[in-house]
């Protein structure tokens, strides 16, 4: 498999057939609800996770938690509660939205203030090694003792100091040095052996990258927002210190902007995850968030959204099409027709979509294959004709093998739910055969508000589906 790696500006190829492959992503900062660029980040890097473990990849994926920093400490002052209080609300929002979007666990998820110890023996080697310095304000990074400064981002000394805000402490050697430890009297501090403060953001993932990864790790990954100075930083301070390559590959996803401007809380055009749960659902957020090449920008705009919703109703046509046919694959069993040509035609869908994928995420022309495939099969089906088992089937398991690897999920029904609806759906169609279609109406009302379920009538039996949203939201 082959990605964009930001540290050589090539595409690599990634070594899928090792022991393990240890994957680790920046999380969030917790002390907000996630936006659709925290989604659109974590859905790249969760299809790239699917998609290893769908070839039996072994994958280690383990993805942090910031709970201790200046914003969510300023967020429980504004709310007279305190910073731990903050961090838990918004952890369990973080949860709540990304099961909302079949986001796979991570193997682990550590938090900062779980790993104070460790933070403090990393950054006591660090100085040892004379990596880092006692300062007026904290424990610093020699910036100057590591010579591959800036290969990541490609910035060299001179923009960085010029771009750099230069904190007020005389003592830094070099005003591109950045903090590990920053000293602090109000809480939440932590005793060290330097002074009570907190640690700085860059030495976080450094430590528990290491901890939980080893000290060399196949892909780090993150936002585009990330490479300078966290990222650069994060090479610096692991590079220093354990003397080896820290990350083979570095993959960063393009930033989301509404309407061609940049997502800004001061400018109010910030899009929640939840909000948008609500509005869309969750397969829609996942079709927009994988409509394009992960290291471009994405435009998020009501057009863009209302195409996504039409992808998504042909996709979802063709899951009950063929779950509808299967869970009644009797009314064909001595069906003699046989769709062998067009089963292999639907296969190499598959393989196309699987190489597009295999070719650094090619999200946008394998996109277009998986909906050349729903369309396909939604042609077929809407002239009524016998259909052969054997290809019900395999059918259907191409399209769930379509589904794994994006995340795509149908909601699930009970099978007391399954028996209610149908015998609704037998009922109107003895008053639609009586033309009492007043009557007939009302069922189909019944069973949208009652089980969120559309109908599709077709020549002698009618079809239903979940609808992407609750139809009450609709009304909300």
């Amino acid at each position: 498999m082959k990605l964009s790696n930001t540290l050589t500006n090539k595409v690599e190829e990634i070594n899928t057939t090792d022991d393990v492959l240890k994957i680790y992503l920046c999380g969030v900062t917790v002390y907000d609800d996630c936006h659709i660029g925290h989604a659109r980040t974590i859905l790249v890097f969760d299809v790239l996770r699917r998609f290893l473990v769908i070839q039996n990849a072994k994958v280690i994926f383990i993805q942090n938690f910031t709970d201790i920093d200046d914003k969510i400490i300023a967020k429980a002052s504004s709310e007279q509660t305190d910073a731990e209080h903050i961090s838990q609300i918004y952890t369990e929002s973080y949860f709540r939205d990304f099961d909302a979007l079949n986001v796979m666990k991570a193997t682990s998820y550590p938090k900062v203030t779980k790993h104070i110890p460790d933070i403090i023996d990393f950054i006591s080697k660090l100085i040892e090694k004379n990596k880092a310095y006692v300062g007026l304000n904290g424990i610093y990074f020699r910036v100057r003792s590591y010579d591959g400064y800036g290969k990541l981002s490609k910035k060299n000394k001179e923009s960085i100091i010029s771009g750099a805000r230069i904190e007020v402490d005389e003592t830094k050697d070099d005003p591109r040095d950045f903090a590990l430890w920053k000293f602090s009297s109000s809480k939440p501090t932590w005793t060290s052996p330097w002074g009570s403060g907190r640690p700085g953001w860059h030495i976080e993932c450094s430590v528990m990258a290491s901890k939980y990864l080893g000290v060399n790790i196949d892909i780090h990954g993150g936002g585009q927002d990330l490479i300078f100075p966290h990222h650069e930083n994060e090479i610096a301070q692991s590079e220093g210190l354990f003397e080896t390559q820290f990350s083979k590959l570095w993959l960063h996803v393009g930033m989301v902007t509404i309407n061609s401007e940049k997502m800004s809380k001061s400018i109010g055009n910030t899009i929640k995850i939840s909000e948008l749960l609500k509005e869309v659902g969750p397969n829609v957020i996942r079709l927009f968030c994988l409509s394009s090449h992960y290291t471009k920008p994405l435009d998020y705009t009501q057009d863009i959204i209302n195409e996504t919703k039409r992808r998504w109703n042909q996709i979802s046509n063709a899951y009950y099409e063929l779950e509808f046919r299967t869970r009644n694959s009797f009314i064909y069993e001595n069906c003699e027709s046989v769709q062998g040509p067009m089963l292999t035609e639907l296969t190499n869908y598959l393989e196309l979509f699987e190489e597009y994928l295999n070719n650094d995420l090619n999200f946008a022309n394998a996109m277009t294959i998986f909906l050349k495939f729903v369309t396909r099969i939604n042609n077929f089906f809407s002239v009524d004709k016998p259909v052969d088992v054997e290809f019900l089937t395999k059918t259907f398991s191409l399209l769930k093998r379509f589904m794994f690897i994006t995340g795509l999920r149908i909601q699930q029904v009970s099978q007391q739910e399954i028996e209610e609806i149908e015998d609704q759906i037998n009922k109107r169609s003895l008053l639609r055969s009586e033309k009492n279609y007043l009557e007939s109406d009302k069922i189909r009302l019944e069973l949208a508000t009652r089980f969120n379920i559309d109908l599709i009538d077709h020549k002698g039996f009618t079809l239903w589906k979940k609808q992407s949203i609750n139809v009450q939201n609709k009304h909300s």
